[in-house]
């Protein structure tokens, strides 16, 4: 999977700022959704508005002066959300990258949405 061209010109420069700040907690985040049984898929949604409908708030960005809430969620509610259809759920799982290396990212700013993979900072 590779990033939208429309994603890279109007996104990813706030979406990278952003993940500077907010990469540390989004590792730990997934961490401990994988460790405690929730989903081997995490998932964060972020958006610019506040109130996203989907997960639950981890990062305000009123609170860490980013450009983005995050939202933490997992493959299984955006099943039951039929945000990704039953019969596509293998080919996410297929098309998914490892979450110890990549941050998958829901991006939804209006009637925009696009999954996007963002690299955590090597240490």
């Amino acid at each position: 999977m590779h990033n939208d061209p429309e994603l890279d010109g109007k996104y990813l420069g706030t979406i990278s700022q952003d993940f500077v700040i907010v990469a540390d907690t989004l590792r730990e985040a997934s961490y401990q959704i994988r460790k405690r049984g929730f989903s081997d898929y995490p998932i964060f949604a972020i958006g610019k508005e506040d109130g996203i409908p989907i997960g639950q708030l981890l990062i305000d960005k009123h609170e860490v002066a980013t450009v983005w809430n995050y939202n933490a969620s997992f493959l299984d509610e955006f099943v039951q959300r039929k945000l990704i259809k039953e019969e596509k759920v293998e080919a996410f799982k297929a098309t998914y990258k490892d979450p110890d290396e990549f941050c998958c990212l829901f991006v939804i700013d209006g009637s925009f949405t696009r999954f996007v993979y963002i690299p955590y900072p090597v240490d």
